[in-house]
């Protein structure tokens, strides 16, 4: 006599499966997400599945800083009183919303989407660099501030960026130390962002 191995229903295994895609979610994570939503009341399940279409059918990038956005340009760079002599360079739009809630930097912003990763795959290519120098080369930026993560692939990719902005005459900064070596922007609190903004460093 054979035994068949229990398998979940087909719906759930493929929803397991699709939540396992998603970055930092193991495959244990996804099925407790699977059956937390089936469990879920339907009026919820609803507003989930509406909000990732609307972010798949509204959210678009801005053509000039590469921010996520529902409008081109987004506001940040199209605000009357924003610095644009100073653009701050950062990893992911996630960094950008933690810069902003320090009120410090009033300058504009440019989203590489992401860092070099040989180990990855991910080469110069990959990211919105050749967009930052088609700004700098349009004139009247007097200062970029590097950003990026202060981890390995954070750092390379500044001194990668650093070097190809140098020879276009544009003054280079990098935050202070006080964020935290293999730290992430979007994790640190706003006094410590705050003043690593403020005491940024000449490159």
């Amino acid at each position: 006599m054979t035994t068949r191995r229990y398998s979940a229903a087909e719906p759930v295994g493929q929803l397991v499966e699709e939540l396992h895609k998603l970055p930092g979610i193991g495959p244990k994570t996804a099925q407790r997400l699977t059956y937390h939503l089936v469990r879920m009341p339907r009026d919820d399940a609803m507003r989930l599945a509406d909000a990732i279409l609307a972010v798949k059918d509204r959210i678009v990038l801005c053509s000039q800083c590469y921010n996520i956005t529902e409008t081109d340009p987004c506001p940040l760079c199209s605000g009357p009183t924003r610095d644009r002599t100073r653009i701050c360079v950062v990893e992911e739009a996630l960094d950008v919303v933690a810069l902003e809630r320090t009120g410090v930097y009033t300058g504009l912003y440019h989203v590489l989407h992401g860092v070099i990763s040989p180990m990855n795959g991910i080469g110069p290519d990959e990211l919105k660099i050749r967009p930052l120098l088609d700004r700098l080369k349009g004139g009247g930026v007097r200062e970029v501030i590097l950003a990026t993560n202060p981890n390995l692939e954070g750092e390379a990719t500044s001194m990668y960026v650093h070097n190809l902005i140098a020879p276009l005459g544009v003054k280079v900064t990098r935050p202070a130390r006080g964020l935290p070596v293999g730290g992430d922007l979007e994790y640190a609190d706003e006094v410590t962002l705050s003043r690593a903004i403020e005491g940024r460093q000449s490159m």
